[in-house]
C-alpha cells in the first residue's frame, strides 16, 4: 500500500473529514515518526509494531568483485520489529 493509497482509504472511511485534512494528519503522522528515530527515539505503535534506531560499526569487509580489503564507514538503519497483533494477522495469513 502507497501513501496515496491510505489516504484514499481512510477519505473513504471518514466521515466529514476532508481529504486535505486526512493528508495533512498522515503526513504529520509519519513526519513525527521519522523525527523521533532521527533524534535516537524509540517509536512504539501497540500491536502494530516497533522502529528501533541502531548503528551499525565501521568494519573492515571485501570487494567481492576485486578480493580486496575495503573500510566500510559506520552505518545508520531503523530496525522494525512486529508486534503481537501484525503477528498473529500474518500467521493467519500464511496458513
Amino acid at each position: 500500500m502507497l501513501r496515496g493509497d491510505l489516504i484514499n482509504r481512510l477519505a473513504d472511511e471518514s466521515q466529514g473529514l476532508k481529504y486535505d485534512d486526512i493528508k495533512y494528519i498522515v503526513d504529520v503522522f509519519f513526519e513525527e515518526i521519522g523525527n523521533a528515530l532521527v533524534q535516537g527515539q524509540r517509536v512504539e505503535i501497540r500491536g502494530f509494531g516497533s522502529f528501533t534506531p541502531k548503528c551499525r560499526a565501521a568494519r573492515m569487509a571485501r570487494n567481492p568483485k576485486s578480493g580486496d580489503q575495503v573500510s566500510v564507514g559506520e552505518r545508520k538503519f531503523v530496525h522494525f520489529k512486529s508486534g503481537k497483533i501484525l503477528k498473529a494477522a500474518s500467521i493467519r495469513q500464511d496458513g
